[in-house]
């Protein structure tokens, strides 16, 4: 049995928790059995209850098997953060179908992809997106798409503000063209779904990683996954009823869908769905709703703590922030809860650490404990062990390897791909499946684990690892660094040469005395090779659609610009 010292620091958290053996959709269901006349979902004012969420997953999945869509089936679900998106999730659950979730502003290639991956004859998005999904339909198995509105879930004031400042712009569908609408759909009085038996273990949804290092994987996700992390996750943070959770990540990727929605609605929560991620919005949201529970990127935190609106903010209501998807400095996160402490709240904002092919979340900072630089200890019934890269030997604490887990919420596989599956879930000596993720960490006495760099971002410069994150945290404790980002560029004599990317808080700052002010300060709190070589300024750095500081897009730009100046 792998040891748990971490369990000492649960306090009132349960080492285990028992899984009621049901779908996505029963176990949805059950919340709105308890609470029927709660708030499950504010949507820009507008507010759906339990029972209406129910009854509107009811009768989507009514509509969809009147459409075809059954047990097995796939269907694409291309939504922002919206109530369209989270019905239609939770209404394939109920006809044992398997959502596929991918971005709604995909390119027209990148949708035929999906759409061919995945073998959906069905797909949802919005009426703003139709011409991609028109102009690949016929390569693709896609035979019904459904057109929804940001409109159909607005009260009518808003409606009609929306579609004065943004509706009228949007392209008019077609006529004659070959959809059907949502809005009509669930309005139409199909006969009743079936209700086929759903095994813990199928598919619920293909999620879809980022694709930095070639094509995106799909990775099969099941009932069983998304129920277990959520109510692990819910345990962990004692989620219930008196919470307002703030959905501000989209619901494509496994932080937005598990950890943000489908963890809170399990719980009894209240959701507030933000369609579009943008720190002003999140700050619009955080003066006028009484918001207890955020997550999300440093970025976002990072942009939250320069907002001015935020000093007319009541933030004593939010009792917890976490960061993760990325490498927290410890700059914003004392930024971060100086605003909040400024607010009138005592928030701290604790790091965690999580995966899609493990769902999300599946390691967090216990609320009562703080350990600088530390993604915190695995959640309930989740096992960790750091080991050597690309082996199944573990590693004794302090080392530096691979971070691996084990537990209910690991992934099935990776869709129609055995290889990369054999290569991600290894059996080890224990008789255990583990899921290799690829990120490098170590783990302390007290079984509290450290986020080093992903494996995919480690810096080979003369022969010695370099590991980014380890080289931004020093750069973002220099007065005048907003954001760094740091990057291994090629270089003749050394393999790779680290340079770092600044955003200066001072524009007018930037320059080769800068330069060498930074390059002075790395060297002063680390090793000689893992200090930049070469600093770069830029405005802003490039981010991904999670808000994620995109370090590929830097290493390509940089690569051309050493070819061009070579030709």
């Amino acid at each position: 049995m792998t040891d748990r010292p971490w369990l000492a620091f649960y306090g009132e958290v349960p080492e285990s928790i028992a899984y009621p053996p049901v779908s996505l959709h029963e176990a949805l269901q059950r919340s709105a059995a308890v609470r029927p006349a709660a708030t499950a979902l504010d949507f820009l004012g507008s507010r759906v209850t339990y029972g209406q969420l129910m009854d509107a997953v009811d009768r989507c999945a009514s509509a969809l098997s009147a459409l075809g869509l059954g047990t097995g089936d796939r269907i694409t679900i291309s939504l922002p953060t919206c109530p369209q998106g989270v019905i239609a999730f939770y209404a394939a659950a109920r006809l044992g179908a398997t959502a596929s979730m991918i971005h709604p502003l995909s390119t027209p290639s990148e949708i035929e992809g999906y759409l061919t991956r995945s073998g959906s004859r069905i797909a949802l998005t919005l009426d703003a997106f139709y011409g991609a999904f028109a102009e690949v339909r016929d390569r693709t198995p896609l035979e019904t798409l459904v057109l929804a509105k940001v409109s159909d879930h607005l009260p009518p004031a808003k409606r009609l503000g929306f579609w004065w400042t943004r509706g009228r712009k949007i392209p008019k569908v077609p006529a004659g063209a070959r959809v059907r609408w949502w809005s009509e759909l669930m309005r139409s009085e199909p006969p009743a779904a079936p209700a086929p038996p759903v095994a813990p273990d199928d598919v619920a949804a293909i999620l879809y990683s980022g694709g930095t290092t070639g094509a995106p994987k799909g990775i099969m996700l099941s009932h069983q996954n998304f129920i277990s992390e959520g109510l692990q996750l819910a345990a962990w943070i004692g989620l219930g009823e008196r919470d307002t959770v703030l959905g501000v990540l989209p619901i494509f990727h496994g932080f937005g869908l598990a950890a943000l929605i489908n963890a809170p609605l399990l719980s009894g929560a209240r959701v507030v769905l933000v369609p579009q991620f943008s720190a002003e919005i999140v700050a619009g949201l955080l003066r006028k709703q009484p918001i207890t529970l955020m997550a999300g990127p440093p970025t976002l935190y990072e942009s939250l703590a320069r907002d001015p609106s935020l000093a007319r903010a009541d933030l004593s209501s939010l009792r917890a922030a976490f960061s993760g998807a990325d490498t927290l400095p410890a700059p914003v996160k004392e930024r971060f809860e100086q605003v909040v402490a400024d607010r009138g709240g005592s928030v701290r904002l604790l790091e965690g650490y999580g995966l899609t092919e493990a769902v999300t979340a599946v390691m967090g900072m216990p609320l009562h404990e703080s350990r600088e630089g530390s993604i915190g200890v695995p959640f309930p019934d989740m096992l960790a062990v750091i080991c050597e890269p690309g082996t199944t030997t573990e590693l004794p604490g302090g080392a530096e390897g691979e971070i691996c887990l084990s537990g209910p919420a690991v992934m099935l596989g990776y869709l129609d791909d055995p290889e990369a599956t054999a290569g991600s879930l290894r059996e080890h000596a224990d008789g255990r499946i583990w899921l290799h993720t690829g990120d490098i960490g170590r783990r302390d006495a007290d079984g509290f684990f450290y986020f080093v760099s992903r494996l995919k971002r480690m810096i080979k410069s003369s022969g010695f690892n370099v590991y980014p994150a380890q080289v931004e945290a020093v750069l973002y404790a220099h007065p005048n660094v907003s954001e760094a980002c740091v990057v291994g560029v090629p270089d003749e004599a050394q393999g790779e040469r680290v340079k770092a990317f600044v955003v200066p808080k001072d524009p007018a700052g930037a320059g080769p005395e800068l330069a060498d002010e930074l390059i002075r300060h790395c060297r002063a709190e680390l090793i000689k090779w893992s200090c930049p070589r070469e600093i770069g300024f830029v405005e802003e750095l490039p981010k991904t659609r999670l808000g994620k500081v995109d370090f590929t897009v830097l290493v390509r730009d940089e690569v051309e610009r050493r070819g061009a100046d070579r030709g």
